[in-house]
């Protein structure tokens, strides 16, 4: 497989403790899946700035940024049974996609870190 994108964002935990407690940017930024887990974890905010760094890293990845058919609530980090942290790529910004990278298969590769101050996330879309 091929790279087509790379991208990797960091965001400060503080940033988006505040922003979540706004519930009608909680539900544009994330899908309720994502809501739902993060809220239930002892560290919530430290949940929702992964999953924001990793939409933004995604974007970047992609090359297009947050706007074109790409929205915040239709890129969703998930966990798979063993922890490993994936984007599922939901609706207009799945078809999106498939119409940028012009490929019907591609691997989405995702990986997620947290401290006590930032989280980060890089992305890497092979084709």
């Amino acid at each position: 497989m091929k790279i087509y994108g790379i991208g990797t964002d960091i965001v400060e935990i503080d940033r988006i403790k505040k922003l979540i407690k706004n519930n009608n940017l909680l539900k544009r930024l994330f899908d309720p899946q994502e809501i739902i887990k993060c809220l239930k974890v002892k560290n919530s905010s430290n949940c929702f700035a992964k999953r924001f760094a990793a939409k933004e890293a995604f974007s970047k990845a992609l090359g297009t940024g947050i706007s074109k058919g790409i929205s915040y609530n239709e890129i969703v980090v998930l966990n798979q049974k063993n922890r490993k942290p994936y984007i599922k790529l939901l609706r207009k910004t799945a078809l999106s996609v498939k119409k940028k990278i012009k490929k019907k298969n591609y691997k989405i590769a995702l990986s997620l870190s947290d401290e006590k101050k930032y989280a980060i996330a890089f992305v890497t879309i092979s084709i």
